[in-house]
């Protein structure tokens, strides 16, 4: 990976980092709302306890060193920036933006991945990312990949309280998971590695269908969490999928020469936000508890800003390059599920990519 590309992570992040701060606010419920920016500060610190994160590799501290699965960022250039210049299996330079979220809200520096058979009680009690990178809401989004289903990643967090609840109690327990802040980011797999790549959605459901089948999956998600005494939940949308690297390469009439955003994409992801924003406006609407805050997460408006604003940003990023080695990897074995039509050139884009690396 290139130094640009190293980069490009490092302010993806850290716009990520930024708009998620400013969605907290909305979470906090005390009487400091009203006394300025340091009181909410100081009131968001000491209610919030643990973190709790699933999703995919936006998400993903880890998890997948654990699972048998080419979708892994242990290894370098990956964490050059983190401390001891370690991969951890983050896919990103340093830490990831959820990182920053229990950094900031006072918890810990970094949250861990629950499968580390080396964490501490402790550890565990101030929250985990049960995030797996490869994920999506359709179920056969993992299995593409071999990586941990959003299913499977509740059934973890149901083990976790078991665990939890061993040491401090049932009564305990409880509080620190009403207590708790929980982050949902996922679905840009389902599109780019899932819908748009293999056909087996496509022949089943057109695009409208196939994003009103995903908001069904990310509703029986969110009621999941709400069933486990989840009080306080984020729902990240999509980003602007046109401009990610992998979609540039197999869409783009020169994968090497022309890395503009392909706005077809893009236009899918705000069309699916503006409903996924609907769904859970409808959700919160429908709760009895006010205690209960489902909230949307924008990442498109700040990243797509940032992406065609670059100059703004020329300190930070550098224009996007090819996708690293494991996505074009399962690529290329998502290419045997489809037909002649289109094989031939989505391997060429990879084969480029591979004589340009």
């Amino acid at each position: 990976m290139s130094s640009s590309h190293i980069h490009w992570l490092n302010a993806l992040h850290l716009q990520c980092f930024s708009l998620v701060m400013s969605t907290w606010v909305l979470f906090n419920i005390s009487k400091a709302q009203a006394q300025g920016p340091v009181a909410r500060q100081k009131a968001l610190k000491n209610s919030v306890n643990a973190i709790f994160v699933f999703g995919d590799s936006t998400a993903d501290p880890g998890n997948n060193n654990y699972v048998a699965t080419i979708f892994k960022g242990n290894f370098r250039p990956y964490g050059r920036d983190f401390p001891n210049r370690v991969p951890t299996g983050r896919f990103t330079n340093g830490r990831l933006a959820y990182d920053f979220v229990a950094s900031y809200v006072g918890i810990k520096e970094y949250v861990p991945p629950y499968l580390d058979p080396t964490l501490s009680i402790e550890e565990l009690m101030t929250g985990v990312s049960f995030a797996s990178a490869g994920s999506g809401f359709d179920p056969l989004t993992p299995q593409l990949s071999n990586v941990i289903s959003l299913p499977k990643q509740l059934e973890y967090f149901k083990e976790y309280q078991k665990r939890v609840e061993l040491v401090i109690g049932r009564k305990l327990t409880k509080k620190l998971l009403k207590n708790a802040l929980y982050i949902v980011s996922a679905c840009t797999n389902d599109f780019v590695v899932n819908y748009f790549t293999v056909p087996i959605r496509r022949k089943r459901y057109s695009l409208p269908d196939y994003m009103e089948f995903l908001l069904q999956q990310v509703q029986q998600f969110i009621q999941g969490l709400l069933g486990q005494g989840a009080q306080r939940i984020g729902v990240v949308g999509l980003p602007p999928m046109g401009c990610l690297p992998i979609v540039i390469t197999l869409n783009s009439n020169n994968a090497i020469l022309n890395r503009g955003c392909v706005d077809y994409f893009s236009s899918v992801a705000r069309h699916h936000n503006l409903m996924l924003e609907t769904k859970l406006n409808t959700m919160q609407s429908n709760l009895l508890d006010s205690r209960v805050r489902i909230v949307y997460i924008d990442v498109y408006g700040p990243l797509f800003d940032m992406i065609i604003q670059s100059l703004k940003f020329s300190k930070w990023i550098a224009p996007p390059p090819p996708p690293p080695p494991h996505l074009l990897l399962l690529l290329l074995l998502a290419v045997s599920y489809m037909g002649p039509f289109n094989t031939g050139k989505w391997v060429r884009s990879v084969e480029h990519v591979h004589r340009d690396r």
